[in-house]
């Protein structure tokens, strides 16, 4: 018979609330934005004012951990489900304020109509009813007297009943006496186990990640300063995003802004770039991988409680070296010179805008890379070669694709008993191989996705290259992606729609070339025997029609930059399936030219 891995007990809501304020439960949420709306907080008051269920709250206790004398310390209870409820009981009936989704601080503020026996969201028109108590707080005040409170609402409403009243009141104050149950999960479970009962328990069945529970340790934590880590992590996201909202933590956050963490981080606030705008899993997966040379966010949260992996005991040195470690790694992403270093290196390598950015993994791998690079003293030439060369390789062959975590602890392991150049050179060599440049790429190209990691590669490779756009005499195809640029379907949509193609097929990204908006709608629906007979006119005297190259040398030029064959100024188009496998093979030659220039 499987052993129960968790115990289910009924605690009155006071009791919780008690633990909650002595730091018993940890409750990481309450620092980070309180997403209910009022209204939900005043549903969950009234349902337990009728005595409705309001769910269970799931705890998860940390492990007991060795301390220096050889004793054992048992943790704090984490709340990894609940937080929300709590948080919202808190802010009514204690009075604490909340953390909006704005990053805002305020207080909610749920009134009470002692006649109709009524909860409702306080407003300025309740606030001056006297049938209304505007702000449930002064009920559960510890000095609050229901005698007076009664007393009081008799004299400024006589016609209502006082002995009715004060029974209401006295019903209201009993709320904290409603028991919630709490499932309290073994402290000797396993991440995996602690995410898979959260996930069969919770009504909703929401997910939560590794990342979650590390942030819940993070925050729980206030022996080794996992409090302002935490904030730390948040902030820098919020930031990068929002370079304005550093105005608010300096007003609403004064502990933090007096921390060493927030002048690290306040270049942000003349940042407008999105090339890479992390999120807290991103964050983590770099300083963690970094600093532990470790992959996976379980062992993580392994580590910050205490858990030394030789021994199979919790110890609080290990949890202590695990917060430093984890502080250090933090410190290395906010870094101004770290960061900014990164995003220069992936605009070197082509990608200049977010657009082009479609796998925050392979990004978190590049920095980590370079991280990685300086720690072991490498040449600043080698670390930005050695990482854009990673960077294109792992989009190029989808290294991170999917769940990450199991390959990001193997190249880590690798990179810290090989180094990073000899490791990173070997796996490029044997990922990139001829075999895959002249077999394996031109059948990636095969796809119709414009959002395709090969397309964007292949766009990548044109701005490093120096590539006009499509026609332009002048303008460049960084131009055109850091402003405006058309898709242009080289044997044009409703052409090869009238032949009886399907959009699959007339989308393949072996038919678009990036031209200006003007040359693309000029073109239209033009077979592309049509124009370029004309372009090929128009380099022989004719009228200008597209773009401004009246120069067949210069044309014949521009068409190979776009990787499209010069003989189609000579009146030789291909059928449309013959045309796609010679631009295929094309592109493929331009992404490995492009590559060696790495």
């Amino acid at each position: 018979m499987a052993t129960q891995r968790y115990s289910v007990t009924p605690h009155p809501i006071e009791t919780l609330l008690t633990w909650v304020k002595s730091g018993e439960i940890a409750i990481p949420e309450i620092q980070r934005p309180f997403v209910w709306d009022a209204i939900k907080v005043r549903n969950l008051l009234d349902s337990l004012y009728q005595g409705y269920p309001v769910g269970y709250l799931i705890a998860w206790r940390n492990p007991s951990v060795r301390l220096k004398d050889g004793s054992t310390s048992s943790g704090k209870r984490i709340l990894i489900d609940g937080q929300q409820r709590v948080t919202a009981l808190m802010a009514a009936l204690l009075g604490h304020e909340v953390l909006t989704k704005e990053y805002e601080t305020v207080r909610i503020r749920i009134a009470f109509h002692p006649v109709q026996e009524r909860f409702e969201v306080s407003n300025p028109a309740i606030q001056k009813d006297t049938e209304w108590l505007p702000d449930l707080v002064s009920v559960f005040a510890p000095e609050a007297s229901l005698t007076e409170l009664t007393d009081d609402y008799s004299e400024r409403n006589p016609t209502a009943n006082r002995k009715q009243v004060s029974r209401v009141l006295e019903r209201v104050r009993k709320i904290l006496n409603n028991h919630v149950g709490i499932i309290e999960l073994a402290e000797d479970l396993d991440i995996e186990t602690v995410t898979e009962i959260f996930i069969r328990v919770n009504s909703a069945g929401a997910s939560l990640s590794q990342a979650d529970f590390a942030m819940s340790k993070i925050a729980a934590n206030d022996t080794y300063g996992g409090n302002l880590l935490r904030k730390a992590i948040d902030y820098f996201c919020r930031l990068a995003v929002e370079p304005e909202f550093l105005s608010r933590i300096e007003k609403g956050d004064k502990a933090f802004a007096t921390s060493e963490f927030l002048p690290k981080m306040r270049w942000l606030k003349d940042v407008n770039d999105d090339l890479y705008d992390p999120s807290y899993t991103d964050m983590l997966r770099v300083a963690f991988t970094s600093e532990f040379r470790r992959g996976k966010l379980q062992d993580l949260v392994a580590l910050l409680s205490g858990r030394n992996f030789e021994t199979k005991q919790y110890e609080e040195s290990v949890a202590e070296e695990a917060f430093a470690k984890l502080k250090a790694g933090i410190l290395n992403f906010i870094n101004k010179t770290h960061f900014d270093r990164l995003t220069m290196i992936l605009r070197s390598a082509g990608f200049v805008t977010s657009d082009l950015i479609r796998s925050q993994n392979a990004i978190n791998f590049a920095y980590i890379i370079y991280l990685r690079g300086r720690s072991e003293g490498l040449a600043p030439a080698d670390i930005e070669r050695i990482v854009r060369r990673w960077y294109v390789m792992s989009i190029l062959r989808g290294r991170y694709a999917g769940n990450p975590e199991s390959t990001f602890d193997f190249d880590i392991r690798q990179i810290d008993a090989r180094g990073v150049a000899a490791y990173a050179n070997a796996v490029i060599d044997a990922e990139l191989s001829p075999s895959y440049w002249g077999t394996l790429l031109p059948q990636d190209l095969e796809t119709s996705s414009s959002s395709s990691p090969f397309f964007l590669v292949y766009q990548a490779a044109q701005v490093k290259l120096g590539d006009l756009g499509f026609l332009s005499r002048d303008i460049a195809v960084r131009d055109l992606l850091l402003n405006r640029r058309d898709v242009h379907h080289v044997y044009p949509r409703n052409y090869l729609k009238k032949q009886g193609f399907a959009k699959g097929r007339y989308n393949q990204i072996a038919n678009f070339a990036l031209a200006q908006s003007e040359i693309n709608i000029g073109i239209g629906d033009k077979a592309p025997e049509v124009y370029f007979a004309e372009l090929a006119e128009q380099c022989n005297g004719g009228p200008s029609k597209y773009g401004g190259i009246t120069n067949l040398v210069e044309m014949r030029a521009n068409l190979r930059m776009s990787c499209l064959a010069d003989t189609l100024l000579d009146g030789q188009i291909p059928e449309f399936n013959d045309f796609l496998d010679q631009r295929r093979n094309l592109m493929a030659q331009k992404i490995k030219t492009y590559f060696e220039w790495l």
